[in-house]
């Protein structure tokens, strides 16, 4: 576990294709999605919130900080990557981010993205597999609050990429997972109720 390292989940997307709702509470094997990710992420961070806007109680049972945006205008997950920036950057060096419909998210993560920022101090290490790029999963430096807020509110720009391409980044290339002779990405997400179907069966096959 890293002490200076904060894990944000950014937990607030509901989806339409799933029903709407929060997604991150859809049931999940024993749990949830979201007490899936948790159990995957705590270990490997020290300070632990929850990003998402409407009201804490429905997070209540997990018992961690809920972060609404400290931005108007719901806009998107760049503000929630802002707000878990400005709440950890008092006690923390770094923030990694995660989006909360990923349940297979390397037990590693947090170790590798620290180790590639450590090669490129100031730099944004993004993870990637399968030559992808995954934005929202991401070491960020704290310091980077300002700037972030600048280009958010100020530019109006809400992309990930396009703040992490003007930062300047590292990529960390992640394996595919192994399941019954398939290839499966382990930032595979949930989107619609066939992928969590499918999610819920690679929980026999797919390292726990």
């Amino acid at each position: 576990m890293s002490q200076d390292v904060a894990g944000i989940i950014l937990a607030g997307g509901q989806s339409r294709r799933m029903g709407g709702g929060d997604k991150t509470l859809l049931s999940f094997g024993d749990g949830s999605l979201l007490s899936r990710i948790v159990s995957r992420l705590a270990p490997q961070v020290g300070p632990l919130a929850l990003s998402a806007n409407g009201d804490p109680a429905r997070f209540a049972g997990f018992g961690l900080p809920v972060l609404a945006d400290t931005v108007e205008g719901f806009a998107g997950p760049l503000a929630g990557i802002l707000t878990g920036l400005e709440w950890a950057s008092m006690a923390c060096d770094a923030v990694v981010t995660v989006a909360g419909d990923t349940p297979f998210l390397p037990k590693n993560l947090v170790e590798r993205l620290v180790a590639a920022a450590d090669e490129r101090p100031g730099s944004i290490a993004v993870a990637c597999s399968g030559g992808k790029r995954h934005p929202t999963f991401a070491l960020w430096p704290a310091e980077l609050h300002d700037a972030l807020r600048r280009f958010l509110v100020d530019e109006g720009n809400r992309r990930v990429s396009a703040f992490i391409d003007r930062h300047g980044f590292v990529e960390v290339e992640f394996p595919m997972l192994k399941s019954g002779g398939r290839e499966i990405d382990p930032f595979f997400n949930i989107n619609t109720p066939d992928d969590l179907a499918v999610a819920g069966r690679l929980l026999q096959s797919v390292e726990p």
